[in-house]
C-alpha cells in the first residue's frame, strides 16, 4: 500500500495574512483562491489550506524538510525581518538555530501563533546537539 500526505487546513485568525507569511517565508509562490481557502503548493502536490474557522484553536506544529540552501534563505528572511525564532521548542535558545540530526533546524511562530519548523534533515537522520 502506498499512502502520500496530499492536503491539511490551517486554521487562521486571518488567512490572507498567515498564507503571505508562510509562503514568503519558504519561498514559496503566493496562495492561489479557491472557495473558502486560500492554497500554498508544496513540492509532491501537498497543498496547504489556509482558512477562517471563526473559532478560537489551539496553535499547530508544522516542520518542513528543506535543502540547506533553502534553509539559508529562510533563515536570512526570518533575520532581515526580525522575526523572533529558536532553536529549540522550549524557547530556550532564542535567536538560534539547531544542529540536531547532522543537520539544521529552527523554529518560528506564524501570525497565527502556529508554531512552523524548517529542518534540513529528518528526525533520527544523525546526532542531537
Amino acid at each position: 500500500m502506498t499512502t502520500l500526505f496530499n492536503h491539511t487546513i490551517v486554521a487562521a485568525r486571518d488567512k490572507r495574512e498567515s498564507a503571505s507569511f508562510f509562503a514568503e517565508m519558504f519561498g514559496l509562490p503566493e496562495a492561489e483562491e479557491g472557495g473558502p481557502f486560500l492554497t500554498v503548493r508544496l513540492d509532491g502536490g501537498v497543498l496547504f489550506q489556509f482558512a477562517e474557522p471563526g473559532v478560537e484553536f489551539p496553535p499547530q506544529h508544522y516542520a518542513f524538510l528543506v535543502t540547506e540552501p533553502d534553509f539559508d534563505e529562510i533563515y536570512a528572511r526570518l533575520q532581515a525581518k526580525g522575526i523572533e525564532h529558536w532553536a529549540d521548542p522550549r524557547k530556550e535558545r532564542v535567536g538560534e538555530y539547531n544542529t540536531n540530526h547532522g543537520g539544521r533546524g529552527v523554529y518560528f511562530a506564524d501570525p497565527s501563533g502556529h508554531y512552523l519548523e524548517a529542518i534540513t534533515q529528518p528526525y533520527g537522520a544523525g546526532a542531537v546537539s
